[in-house]
């Protein structure tokens, strides 16, 4: 099946590696933001600036209003400011991987024992899914022996590519701002976001980063689970129920 228009005219707007930041710059900032905000971002002109964030506007992936900004009151005109679309793109921003728990699943139901539950088989398959992934970084890396934030760091890297958009919130805590799930996280939580877990405690252990591990954390508009040092007292991880964005 071939792109529609709406389509194709997203992904040429985002071709431009320039407008690709600024746009990801708008969209993690989670508020409105003017033209300077967004030229300083990209450390190029107010003029450049706006000639890429209409051609954003133009593909439907930005909306832009004239407001002032919050708690300052301006004399005369207003800033003109920039957020992102309230509805779904053609394209996906930021990253899904439905295809991915398809699999998870589907190899779960060819491959459940007897001595396991489905929801069993479908954890097991997503350690292996992570362990996988992390065993390929670790012998394309060779970092050796991880210390627990090193451990951390390479998690980081390696889940930036998978989307999961990993923001290192304090030196033992890595949150991952996206849930590659979403929606269907928040339809199934128990499930999806127990295999979401699962692969990421695998994806550790694939790593050789045995001093971290994937905590169930909920957070609205972020991935369920975060990854944390292990306290020497600290066991299996948590349970929870609800998974956001």
């Amino acid at each position: 099946m071939g792109l529609d228009h709406t389509s194709l005219t997203t992904l040429a707007a985002l071709g431009d590696p320039l407008r690709r930041r600024m746009f990801e710059f708008i969209r993690q900032e989670r508020r409105p933001v003017t033209r300077e905000e967004v030229a300083d971002s990209a450390g190029i002109s107010r003029k450049l600036a706006a000639f890429h964030l209409d051609k954003l506007v133009a593909a439907g992936l930005l909306h832009a209003h004239c407001e002032s900004p919050a708690g300052i009151r301006k004399v005369g005109r207003r800033p003109k400011v920039y957020e992102p679309v309230a509805e779904a793109i053609a394209v996906s921003i930021p990253e899904r991987r439905y295809g991915m728990l398809a699999d998870v699943l589907t190899e779960a139901v060819l491959t459940e024992t007897e001595a396991e539950s489905a929801r069993d088989a479908a954890l097991r398959v997503a350690y292996g899914r992570g362990e996988a992934l992390g065993g390929a970084e670790r012998a394309r890396v060779r970092p050796g022996r991880l210390g627990a934030e090193r451990g951390l760091s390479l998690a980081a890297d390696t889940l930036e590519e998978f989307g999961y958009e990993p923001e290192r919130a304090a030196p033992a805590l890595l949150r991952l701002r996206n849930c590659p799930f979403h929606p269907l996280a928040a339809k199934a939580p128990q499930l999806v976001c127990a295999v979401n877990q699962a692969f990421l405690a695998g994806c550790l252990h694939g790593l050789g980063s045995d001093k971290t591990t994937a905590v169930l954390a909920p957070r609205p508009d972020a991935c369920c689970v975060e990854l944390r040092v292990q306290e020497p007292s600290e066991g299996s991880a948590e349970t929870g129920t609800t998974c956001g964005r």
